[in-house]
């Protein structure tokens, strides 16, 4: 299957009342693993990059990476998506890489830190799909604001989504899918105590908005296993915790169509790299450790599919291109 723009993936979701994963990806062996786990699987799946991972891969590199994921996983459907865009600038050169889908992150400035009026996120997600509709690309929107910093991503602060705002805000927009906050967090460390996440609001915002794909981000679930290893082997990750797949779990049937792992990934790749380092202080081959941090990853991320309901649906999507998207935004009167 080709690349597929994230928006036939998310209807497809809907259908199946699953969720696909969308994972953060800085180099090779992260993308080898992702998509090894989807094979295993048998799942779709969201292959995301942030800004500073393109800064890192010098752009170039990640593209083609992506794309030689794409050509040796024919049956996979694969989504290749900017996470936390911060200006029209940077979508724009997202898709000229060959991105199907972007974030335009519209909740905070360009800085990434400061938060914005409703105002300014409504005009600069407007900007973003009057670009990129044309074109075919999915875009995703967010309204409210998560706790946490991540890759320089966040103003610390949670902002829970408002339903009346959201209601306004796709009325206005007609945006594909829209990252609600409802109390997650960036990073490793979301909560000093059992989260208490507004799981309401999901069901509300659904129930007013029910054709709008919902995304959870900062919904890493740091699982402790994972934490304990790289504790084990000289880490120091104290008191990390993360969002129950439980909690998780429990929004899927309220229409949460794709949900943001990262921080798991940054993990389970570092004990298993920390691992081989304490064990074996012989090896000085990076193949020595890259390959058992890929394999954990290649499980942590099967592990996800598995949860999120995705595992076994990658056959049931139907294969579209930016050019087929392109006419169903032109029949339904979107662009």
């Amino acid at each position: 299957m080709a690349l597929v723009p994230m928006r036939i993936l998310l209807d497809a979701a809907k259908k199946g009342t699953y969720a696909v994963g969308a994972f953060n990806v800085n180099n090779m062996e992260q993308i080898q693993a992702i998509m090894a786990a989807a094979r295993e699987m048998k799942s779709p799946v969201i292959i995301q990059a942030s800004r500073g991972a393109l800064k890192y891969s010098n752009l170039i590199y990640l593209k083609h990476l992506m794309l030689a994921a794409v050509e040796e996983n024919p049956d996979i459907p694969v989504a290749m998506h900017l996470d936390h865009g911060n200006s029209l600038d940077t979508v724009k050169m997202a898709i000229g890489l060959g991105f199907t889908s972007v974030m335009i992150d519209g909740s905070l400035k360009e800085d990434s830190k400061t938060p914005t009026t409703f105002e300014e996120n409504l005009d600069i997600t407007r900007r973003v799909i009057d670009y990129a509709r044309p074109l075919g690309v999915t875009v995703e929107a967010e309204l409210g604001t998560l706790g946490g910093i991540e890759d320089g991503v966040g103003s610390g602060t949670v902002n829970l989504t408002d339903p009346d705002q959201a209601e306004e805000f796709v009325a206005k927009t007609n945006v594909d899918a829209l990252a609600v906050a409802i109390g997650t967090s960036h990073g490793a460390y979301k909560f000093k105590e059992e989260p208490k996440l507004a799981l309401g609001l999901v069901k509300e915002i659904n129930r007013r908005l029910p054709d709008t794909a919902l995304v959870m981000h900062g919904s890493s679930s740091v699982p402790q296993e994972l934490v304990d290893i790289v504790n084990r082997y000289g880490g120091r990750m104290p008191n990390a915790r993360g969002v129950p797949m439980t909690a998780i779990r429990s929004v899927i049937p309220w229409g949460v169509r794709k949900v943001n792992v990262d921080t798991d990934g940054r993990i389970a790749i570092t004990g298993a790299i920390r691992k081989v380092f304490a064990e074996s202080p012989e090896k000085f081959d990076p193949r020595d450790y890259l390959k058992p941090a890929r394999d954990a990853l290649a499980a942590l991320v099967a592990g996800k599919m598995r949860e999120l309901g995705a595992a076994g649906h990658a056959g049931e999507i139907e294969q579209k291109s930016l050019e087929d998207m392109k006419a169903f935004y032109r029949d339904r009167g979107l662009v």
